[in-house]
């Protein structure tokens, strides 16, 4: 799963049982060598969705960490591209392997809990790649209120959705037990380490997103192909705020 270059056991588990800040802060020179940054097979098609549904002017990506999705909005925003998230560690890395070309938009890197954005309506673009499972349920509609309240008139939330595992196959066995294990792991050290994977079902998120004032509509990305029964195993999420 791990890149030779990668963090070893030992820093895994140490990092584990930090707070999220902290351990990705410790993670934050290795992170780029592990599974957990978004791979090129989901930002391709995520990339190619953006630019059809562009260009915007600025774009923001929620819970940035090392700039992979930054790269994506770099593709489609003309004027500035800002990454926020709540470790400095990886803001820092993001910055070191930012690629800067003259044609490029303006990038700023905000460290800032996405739960508190220190912004007005002044984004017309916001995206998100993996970072749903640091979140609880009950903090989805505030998450969803804070991006709504930086996106002007108009100005769409995207981010992809996979399907979810089926009930008895190995990918929902594997799923069920990492999020068990993280809520022993929970009740049993602090601070807590807020990590699932079951946490985010589409019909939940899309309910809440209309709630919170976007008009939602699911587009597939077929690049990710489709589960047996021909749906995609992947959606994207374009939630535009309506006023």
């Amino acid at each position: 799963m791990f890149a030779p270059q990668g963090p070893t056991v030992r820093e895994l588990a140490v990092q584990a049982l930090s707070s999220v800040e902290r351990g990705y802060d410790l993670l934050a020179p290795k992170f780029d060598h592990t599974p957990f940054r978004t791979p090129e097979r989901v930002l391709t098609p995520v990339s190619r969705a953006l630019r059809e549904l562009g260009p915007f002017g600025s774009g923001l990506d929620l819970c940035c960490g090392t700039g992979a999705g930054m790269d994506a909005l770099r593709q489609v925003c003309r004027e500035r591209v800002t990454g926020v998230d709540i470790s400095a560690g990886m803001l820092s890395a993001g910055r070191t392997r930012e690629r800067v070309t003259a044609a490029a938009p303006r990038v700023e890197w905000v460290r800032a809990d996405a739960r508190a954005l220190p912004f007005g309506p002044v984004f017309d673009l916001a995206v998100s790649f993996g970072a749903f499972g640091h979140f609880l349920p009950r903090e989805r509609p505030g998450l969803f209120a804070q991006v709504h309240s930086v996106l002007r008139p108009g100005g769409r939330f995207v981010f992809p959705i996979g399907a979810p595992a089926r009930p008895g196959s190995a990918g929902y066995w594997t799923l069920l037990a990492f999020d068990a294990v993280m809520r022993v792991r929970n009740a049993l050290w602090r601070p807590e380490f807020v990590m699932y994977y079951r946490t985010f079902p589409l019909a939940e998120v899309r309910a809440e997103l209309t709630r919170t004032g976007f008009d939602v509509r699911l587009q597939a990305l077929p690049e990710l192909g489709h589960r047996p029964d021909g749906s995609p195993r992947c959606r994207l999420v374009v939630a535009t705020r309506s006023s």
